[in-house]
Formats: structure tokens, C-alpha cells, sequence
């Protein structure tokens, strides 16, 4: 839970970013910031080995949100997620500081390996993001990217199977 206001902060300056006039209210009742909640609340209580209570938890963020992120995936401070439905990610993915997520993205395993994100990650909707693979830091994933293979730091990465289309990427 020590990471949900952080998400939160991180959530109101995007939105801000975007050109919005943004209060803690409107941002707390923005799209996806209950799905970004009930993760960090399932987190928290898988930690301190309220299983039981996790699993009405996930279940919650399924039926509300649209949403499932598996009990032990793990993401550092401002985890956004700006639009959850369709958001699939597994619980063996480690993640960064300031991942930010779209609608429709799939973060999974393959052959019981999953992904190690980086930190200052954008994903954008529908990218899919597969197998024991690592994104450095400062990446932007593109819409429908399938990201299958290792991408480095600073990189811009599109398409299907993604490639990097741009070098040089500044902080996300």
C-alpha cells in the first residue's frame, strides 16, 4: 500500500500533462485508478498472508475493472493504469518506478518466464508483452506492438513482431 499514493501523484500529472485541470477527486475517480487500488490492495495482502481476502480482491478488480493482475506481480512507485479493461498481467512480471499502461495490454509468461520491465515505461492499448524478456528503461511501447524479444534503454518499439523505430528516447 506504501506505493498508492505515489500512483496516484503519478496518474494526477499525466492527466495534467494532458491539458486537464486535475483534482485529487477527479483523478481518484478517473478511469482505472480503482484497478491500480484493488492491485495494490491484493499486494499488500498477499504480503502479510491474507490470501484469502487477495483472492476477493482480484476477483473485485476482474468484475469492476475489467482488469487482472495476478496477486504476486510487482511494480515499484507510479504503477498508472489509465484504462483497465483488458489489462491482463502475470503475476511473475517485475516492474519499475512510473509504468504507465493503456487499455487491452497483455504482460505474460511464456514457459513460466515473464517479462522485467524497466523504469519510465509507456505501453500503449492492446501491446502485448510476452515471455522472459527484459525493457530497459525510458521505452515506449507503441499500440498492438508485440514485444517479444529484449528492447534497450531509450527506445521507441512498434509493430508486430515490435521493432525500434526511434533511439534516443528522453524520460516517458
Amino acid at each position: 500500500m506504501k506505493y498508492l499514493k505515489s500512483d496516484i501523484r503519478q496518474k494526477q500529472q499525466i492527466l495534467t500533462d494532458e491539458g486537464y485541470q486535475v483534482s485529487l477527486v477527479r483523478t481518484l475517480v478517473s478511469d482505472g485508478t480503482s484497478a491500480n487500488a484493488l492491485y495494490r490492495l491484493t499486494s499488500w495482502l498477499v504480503k502479510y498472508k491474507l490470501s484469502p481476502l487477495a483472492l476477493i480482491t482480484l476477483w473485485l478488480n476482474r468484475v469492476i475493472n475489467g482488469c487482472v493482475i495476478g496477486a504476486g506481480a510487482r511494480f515499484d512507485k507510479g504503477f498508472v493504469i489509465m484504462h483497465p479493461v483488458g489489462v491482463v498481467i502475470n503475476s511473475k512480471v517485475v516492474g519499475g518506478n512510473n509504468i504507465v499502461v493503456e487499455s487491452g495490454v497483455v504482460i505474460g509468461d511464456e514457459k513460466g518466464k515473464a517479462p522485467v520491465l524497466g523504469s519510465n515505461i509507456f505501453i500503449g492499448a492492446g501491446a502485448k508483452i510476452i515471455g522472459g524478456i527484459t525493457i530497459g528503461d525510458n521505452v515506449k511501447i507503441g499500440a498492438n506492438a508485440v514485444v517479444v524479444k529484449n528492447l534497450p534503454s531509450n527506445v521507441t518499439a512498434v509493430g508486430i513482431p515490435a521493432k525500434v523505430i526511434q533511439k534516443g528516447v528522453n524520460k516517458c
